[in-house]
């Protein structure tokens, strides 16, 4: 072999690893939440390769209070996105055809937490109470329980007054709420971090009040799963997420600090990002991925049981998830 042939091997060589290097699909995913522990599993997937694996370069896209998933992906900004499915469906019945194609989320993880001092005790003491509520699409599942509390949720005398809830858990620290939206993995520990007690507190589990729904599902648009490329990008995709989100749960502090390493903004703490891990593992253990359609249904009839103001007014039927998708990412 002269140089000039030589060269040329290499050279070709170098060309068709680079185009192999190119070939990895892309898939664009939306989170619901800024980064933390709460996605872990797509940031572990990433971090160890499980993504690489699938010959997939995924783009992971951090949320926030002025980012809603399903505006994302209608305007074309991500392939998938993680939603609560009470958000889902409202977006799906309003013309946005969702589609739940894996569900690595359980169990709930939301609550009502609630002032011992405030005169709560049960959820017969709501009445005549101010409840600081979270909206953006996670008030949905808070006005279903109210609903079937026969409580208004107007301010009149006998229901209760909703107050806007940001963020946080000011309401409840500077009384200006007998109880605030929280959730297991999230605001329940700022609370105690600020100085309450468990034993100054009162919580509901919606789990406990029969009212739970699904929260942290894949979701994509119905006329995507038409193209068999991108069903293909969406098996090796989910296949991949469950292997990290099985991987977080085995190592919840590695897991955590996988997610500092990727958070940004600099905001989060080893302390919480680990503590976060933690309970967010209790909600994802128990599921491979696919949706049980006992879950799904049972959150439908949740959202439909709001009186005259259900959260949606129709069953969306079997077309609002499949297991197309997980059947051949898990088998």
């Amino acid at each position: 072999m002269n140089k000039l042939t030589a060269t040329f091997g290499i050279a070709a060589l170098g060309i068709w690893g680079a185009a192999a290097a190119q070939a990895a699909d892309d898939v664009t995913l939306q989170l619901k939440w800024v980064t933390q522990s709460q996605f872990a599993g797509y940031y572990v997937a990433q971090d160890k390769g499980f993504y690489d694996e699938e010959d997939l370069n995924v783009t992971i896209k951090p949320g926030g209070p002025d980012i809603a998933p399903a505006q994302v992906i209608a305007g074309g900004g991500a392939d998938v996105v993680i939603d609560w499915m009470p958000s889902a469906m409202a977006s799906r019945e309003k013309g946005l055809e969702l589609v739940n194609i894996a569900q690595p989320f359980k169990s709930s993880g939301m609550m009502l937490t609630c002032r011992k001092d405030a005169g709560i005790e049960s959820p017969a003491d709501f009445a005549d109470k101010t409840l600081g509520v979270w909206f953006g699409g996670n008030e949905y599942p808070f006005l279903s329980w109210m609903s079937k509390l026969g409580l208004a949720t107007d301010g009149s005398a006998g229901g209760v007054t909703v107050l806007k809830q940001g963020f946080n858990v000011d309401p409840l620290l500077q009384g200006q709420a007998a109880c605030v939206s929280t959730m297991t993995y999230n605001e329940y520990g700022q609370i105690i971090d600020a100085g309450l007690t468990p034993e100054e507190l009162v919580v509901f589990k919606y789990e406990d009040q029969g009212v739970a729904t699904l929260e942290d599902g894949m979701y994509v648009l119905a006329k995507n799963l038409e193209d068999p490329e991108f069903v293909d990008r969406m098996v090796r995709f989910v296949r991949a997420s469950m292997k990290g989100w099985k991987w977080a749960e085995e190592h919840p502090e590695d897991a955590a600090m996988i997610v500092l390493d990727n958070d940004a903004s600099g905001a989060q703490t080893e302390e919480h990002q680990i503590r976060m891990m933690s309970e967010i593992a209790k909600l994802t253990a128990g599921s491979n991925g696919a949706l049980d359609p006992a879950d799904f249904e049972r959150t439908i009839q949740s959202l439909l049981s709001g009186g005259s103001d259900p959260v949606i007014t129709a069953h969306p039927g079997d077309a609002a998830w499949t297991h197309a998708i997980t059947d051949k990412a898990l088998n």
